[in-house]
């Protein structure tokens, strides 16, 4: 009988051990295996401090070409677009109205200066007589206002002269400044005048050196004077990504905050030689204010969600972990840290699709 219990009992040992063994191979083949992935140490570096912001371009001078007298436009001596020197003819208005005012107003001068001789020597005659008592002071006073008179309409004769020849020098419409024409907004045959739409001509607008107006936030400002950078680089990207290849300069940075915006005004300056850029033109503006210790990760190892941007990295027991961060500028193909990671902790840069919270992975160091 006893015998028999033990063989029970052997029996049940039995059975107990290999259902454990086959709950453990299923748990086992039930456990997802880890996701593969690259890690990168987050480590400190030194990077630019840069303040970005959208702006446009301008003419570093820009002039409305106008016309100074009423007359018929009669040439055109520039070809639209181009470029031109200070001084280069544009326009002529017919001359010959000006030439005969000018002639006129010469004559005048002329006559007004006879006059003027004749008052002269009338008055010094007179003089002679009144010193001999022989005229009464009646008539050497009215010689004498006689002079005056005619010493004052010559006067008045040279200035219509000059006036003349001043309207008829702006018969010729020269480029007041070195730049880049505009089209013609007056057509050949057209009156023109020193008043009203018919006024304006062409506009020139100089564009070696270029300015780009821009705006910074009140915070951003603070921030960029607080730096004490005495002189700031200045770099621009256009619409295509093109990184403009020669940095500028600030030259101008308002002295108050615009109440609605919140922004504050400045203004770089750029050679231009080959006018790679254009008036009007939209392009991203980087101010760089010195440099500072950051850390930096990849472009791809930033993700965004409702909540914020976030990287993954590798918590306790080797599992993925979300940790939202708060990033800053670019860096090259690296996006700056500005909180939210501390220096050697790992962070995963690809595979990022198939990680979930708590996901086992199995890291490899990149590169």
């Amino acid at each position: 009988m006893n015998k028999i219990l033990i063989v029970i009992a052997a029996a049940l040992s039995l059975g107990v051990l290999s259902a454990c063994s086959q709950g453990d191979a299923q748990q086992a083949a039930a456990a997802p295996p880890a996701v593969p992935v690259t890690v990168i140490q987050a480590a400190t570096r030194e990077v630019p401090v840069v303040f970005e912001s959208v702006g446009r371009t301008e003419g570093s001078r820009e002039v409305q070409i106008r016309a100074r007298v009423a007359g018929i436009l009669e040439k055109q001596l520039y070809t639209e677009g181009d470029a031109v020197k200070a001084g280069a003819p544009l326009f002529r208005i017919e001359r010959a109205p000006f030439e005969i005012d000018l002639e006129q107003q010469k004559g005048a001068l002329g006559q007004e200066s006879a006059k003027l001789e004749l008052a002269r020597s009338e008055f010094e005659r007179l003089k002679g007589l009144a010193d001999r008592r022989a005229i009464s002071q009646r008539e050497i006073d009215q010689a004498s206002a006689t002079l005056r008179q005619s010493e004052a309409a010559v006067q008045m004769a040279r200035a219509r002269v000059r006036q003349a020849e001043l309207n008829l020098s702006y018969t010729a419409v020269d480029a007041p400044i070195a730049g880049i024409t505009g089209r013609a907004q007056q057509s050949i045959g057209s009156l023109v005048s020193p008043s009203g739409e018919a006024a304006l001509l062409t506009t020139l607008v100089k564009t070696d050196p270029i300015w780009v107006r821009f705006a910074m936030s009140e915070a951003e400002f603070a921030s960029l004077r607080a730096r004490d950078a005495a002189d700031p680089e200045v770099k621009l990207q256009t619409a295509d990504g093109t990184e403009f290849a020669v940095a500028g300069k600030l030259n101008f940075s308002g002295s108050t905050v615009d109440a609605s915006l919140g922004t504050v005004q400045m203004r770089a300056e750029f050679d231009n030689p080959k006018l790679q850029l254009l008036p009007g033109q939209y392009v991203k503006v980087m101010v760089v204010a010195g440099k500072r210790q950051a850390i930096t990760v990849p472009q791809t190892a930033v993700l965004q969600n409702e909540t914020g941007r976030y990287v993954w990295t590798i918590g306790p027991e080797g599992k993925a972990a979300q940790r939202n961060v708060n990033t800053g500028n670019w860096v090259g193909k690296d996006w700056v840290i500005l909180d939210g990671l501390k220096p050697g902790e790992s962070v995963i840069v690809d595979n990022l699709i198939r990680l979930r919270p708590g996901t086992a992975v199995q890291a490899k160091a990149a590169g």
